[in-house]
């Protein structure tokens, strides 16, 4: 979908801990736990997607919806983030505690040129149960708005201190 973006592709993240890793995001965090260095190298395929994409003027916001005090894997998450910013991702932190008035989408959701949704499902295990794609205005509106309004109260990484 990124690849197919004009104006706009911000993606909201739900998730204080995955389930599923690939080897190389496992081999990352194992070490980032046990010395806590974070290595971005399995982040590249990604980057590189990033910055052609912010190459063609689209502008790429990531909000990622965080419990606190933050577990292991948001505290890895945080680390490794100077790679999204790097690529050209502006990236904001909201504490769940920040946005008990805010009506929010209740699954991880990218939306791109404020048209096309792609929801992320999860298994209750983590794995990742499905994708649904969604272009009906109604739909597209009603994420874009929920984006909107969390992404105002989102801190940004810089700013942001873990808890």
């Amino acid at each position: 979908m990124l690849s197919s973006a004009t104006k706009t592709a911000f993606h909201l993240e739900q998730r204080d801990a995955w389930q599923r890793f690939t080897d190389a995001d496992r081999d990352s965090y194992d070490a980032f736990l046990a010395t806590g260095a974070a290595d971005a190298g399995f982040l590249g395929g990604w980057c590189s997607l990033v910055r052609e994409a912010a190459g063609r003027g689209v502008e790429l916001r990531r909000l990622r919806l965080v419990s606190e005090p933050v577990t292991d894997y948001i505290r890895w998450e945080h680390a490794l983030t100077a790679a999204n910013l790097a690529a050209g991702e502006q990236v904001r932190w909201l504490p769940r505690s920040r946005c008990m008035d805010l009506l929010i989408v209740p699954v991880d959701f990218w939306i791109v040129d404020s048209r096309l949704v792609r929801f992320g499902l999860f298994s209750g295990d983590g794995d990742v149960a499905d994708h649904q794609v969604r272009d009906e205005p109604g739909i597209s509106a009603l994420v874009a708005d929920c984006f909107e309004a969390a992404w105002s109260r989102g801190i940004a990484h810089e700013h942001y201190t873990l808890a």
